[in-house]
């Protein structure tokens, strides 16, 4: 899962919201270097990765972007499916989307000096594009997979990887919605587990 997603699934306790939010920059036993909440999100994330990279639903999703992203073809997937999140956001929120970022913004920066440097350095600029709210949207969704492959070692294969969603749109989408009440179920059982168990 991406951004959007993993803060949703962090539930309401801003720690959490934290700690699954910087989860794939704390390496290894990092996270034993944070406070008890924001650790809990962290591992959080992890389970929430290992839950996406194994689930069956996911695995076929990420089938039809394989020709061209190969093993990358799961972060697509992950992308994909916080458009997904957002789009249909009304089922799993009463808070609008909007407002709903803005929160998570107001959390993210008042913790700033918290977050590891990497974080520090693109939080700004997501701040200030809303690029959580613009995952709602197809050109939000183009910003990202083209930033992604400007910054890391992605395929630069965006126009090709739009071109499937449309063509898929409506799969993807039903999807995503029968994986998302798997882990949203999952993400509940792990947040009402003792702190210790949580670990």
């Amino acid at each position: 899962m991406n951004f959007l997603a993993h803060l949703y699934l962090s539930g309401d306790e801003p720690h959490v919201q934290i700690g699954n939010f910087i989860g794939d920059h704390v390496k290894g036993r990092d996270y034993e270097k944070y406070p008890p909440l924001i650790k809990k999100g962290i591992l959080l994330h992890r389970q929430i990765d290992y839950f996406t990279d194994t689930h069956p639903v996911v695995k076929k999703s990420s089938q039809r972007l394989s020709e061209r992203y190969g093993r990358y073809a799961g972060i697509i997937t992950d992308v994909f499916y916080d458009h997904f999140l957002g789009v249909n956001w009304s089922q799993y929120s009463t808070l609008p989307l909007g407002k709903y970022v803005t929160s998570v913004h107001r959390v993210l920066l008042r913790n700033y000096f918290t977050l590891p440097g990497a974080v520090k350095r693109f939080l700004p600029f997501m701040v200030k594009s809303r690029r959580l709210e613009g995952y709602a949207t197809k050109e939000g969704i183009r910003r990202s997979l083209q930033i992604m492959a400007n910054y890391s070692s992605l395929p630069e294969e965006t126009d090709w990887a739009m071109q499937q969603m449309d063509k898929h749109y409506l799969a993807f989408n039903d999807e995503f919605k029968v994986f998302f009440e798997d882990v949203r179920q999952m993400a509940a059982n792990e947040l009402a587990l003792p702190d210790h168990e949580g670990e």
